[in-house]
């Protein structure tokens, strides 16, 4: 584990805003965008609305943006005549919604659906509920989900384009919606960007300097990412068993099973934390783990479990899905482990610690500079307002 002098940060939700306040945020400007999401959040929403809207403010493009939500809905109407342009971002179809879209189409307003995972589409709802480990034997879990993604799907067929976060879901969201689909990566915030440099500077200035343990970490968020977990979790029974050096740390809601069970003095978990203050427990460990299932749904996931750690100074090793393949060089800035691989690549890495500077350096500079927050704005205009 390394040793982190930055301390903790205060925290509290950037976006927070009445709607008096948000609606002038549209004033002013030469363009403006209206952002919509059901409920402000600290996961999609983050990534997708707030960071979207802090990038083009960076513009010297005189862009203004805001976002809206449910509790708005009822001013759609005002809404639409002030945007340029409209974004409702995984947002679930209902009669107002609808008419929202259809008046600014009316009006001549381009509108797009952002959308960052492959929930849209029922004939995929098998898949996608094993993947998370969802109950298949209860009908409420089969109506809940089937009702949800049909209700996206909805809204995103009544748009005139979509975005998404990489090219292998783009490429799902056209066949499904038959509309063209633009890329806009998942990136870092201004917060998240500045907070995580001063952990890896911290890092640095120490040469790396660390306990003579061993800190895995899994950051998984939520409990469907138990079947992922599983990828791993036998290889992190031999290295437990094999290394008494070596600690898992997690956070997030974890299920421990099987014989991960006889290790608990080594395992430390840990609630969820806000986005910050994250970032720090990720500084800490060696070593970031992302498993993931390979198969159409994971497929469409960004890689932000990479850059998020890389950023701060961690190195990650992940399953080479689609993003994770595209980000992580092997051996260079991060490790890929196929399924079979993960006691092998785990224990490598541990061998060579000794290049742990070189690595985290090469990761931590790939993260600022392609998922840094200013640097993204030119992309978010073109696929905007071309």
């Amino acid at each position: 584990m390394f040793y982190i002098d930055v301390p903790p940060q205060d925290y509290r939700d950037p976006w927070q805003s009445t709607f008096e306040e948000r609606l002038a945020g549209l004033r002013g400007g030469q363009q403006s965008v209206a952002y919509f999401y059901e409920k402000p959040d600290n996961s999609t929403f983050r990534y997708r609305v707030y960071n979207m809207i802090q990038a083009l403010r960076n513009s010297k493009s005189n862009i203004r943006a805001s976002f809206f939500c449910n509790e708005d809905v009822d001013k759609l109407r005002q809404i639409v005549d002030m945007a340029d342009v409209l974004v409702f971002c995984r947002t679930r179809y209902t009669d107002k919604i609808d008419q929202a879209i259809t008046l600014a189409q009316s009006k001549g307003k381009r509108v797009f659906f952002d959308i960052d995972d492959y929930i849209f589409d029922t004939s995929h709802a098998h898949l996608i509920l094993e993947t998370l480990d969802q109950d298949l034997k209860h009908p409420a879990v089969w109506d809940t989900w089937f009702a949800y993604m049909s209700r996206i799907g909805e809204t995103l067929k009544r748009c005139d384009a979509a975005i998404t976060t990489n090219p292998y879901l783009a490429e799902r969201v056209t066949s499904f919606a038959r509309i063209p689909a633009n890329v806009i990566p998942n990136f870092l915030n201004a917060e998240q960007l500045e907070f995580s440099e001063q952990l890896f500077l911290d890092k640095q200035k120490k040469n790396f300097a660390r306990t003579k343990d061993i800190h895995l970490g899994y950051f998984s968020g939520t409990p469907t990412h138990n079947r992922d977990f599983g990828l791993v979790a036998t290889a992190l029974v031999e290295l437990l068993v094999r290394r008494p050096d070596v600690y898992l740390l997690m956070v997030g809601f974890i299920e421990l099973k099987g014989e991960l069970n006889n290790f608990k003095s080594r395992i430390q978990i840990y609630p969820l934390h806000d986005f910050l203050n994250l970032q720090r427990m990720i500084a800490h460990v060696e070593i970031n783990l992302v498993p993931l299932q390979n198969n159409s749904f994971t497929n469409c996931k960004s890689e932000l479990k990479y850059f998020e750690a890389a950023v701060a100074g961690t190195i990650t090793i992940a399953s080479p899905t689609y993003s994770y393949a595209n980000a992580i060089t092997d051996g260079q800035n991060g490790y890929l482990a196929r399924s079979y691989e993960w006691f092998d690549k785990i224990d490598y890495a541990i061998a060579e610690i000794g290049r742990y500077p070189t690595l985290a350096e090469n990761s931590a500079k790939h993260a600022r500079e392609k998922y840094g927050w200013h640097r993204q704005h030119k992309t978010i205009e073109r696929v905007l307002f071309g």
